[in-house]
């Protein structure tokens, strides 16, 4: 019994600067050049397909998310202790 094929092989024709670039950001990322195309690939593949999603919700749901965003922001105490403290760099 075969077993079914999980890989499929992908060919591009690349001209030398874009190949350069594809290596260059590869090297950068610790990765092959398969490898940070194939991550490359599926995030624009995932990106394209959240951008063309559509999101239902319900009146009441819209409602609630719409008071949410249009609510005065809450500050937690520890980011308003944060913000009493001045950067390293601000120091005199």
């Amino acid at each position: 019994m075969q077993q079914a094929r999980t890989e499929h092989p992908l060919s591009l024709r690349l001209p030398d600067v874009d190949l350069s670039l594809i290596d260059r950001a590869a090297n950068i990322q610790g990765c092959s050049r398969t490898q940070f195309m194939r991550n490359a690939a599926i995030q624009a593949a995932t990106q394209t397909i959240l951008e063309q999603s559509l999101v239902v919700m319900s009146h009441e749901g819209f409602a609630a998310f719409q008071a949410s965003i249009d609510a005065e922001p809450q500050i937690s105490p520890a980011i308003a202790a944060l913000r009493q403290h001045k950067a390293p760099w601000d120091k005199p």
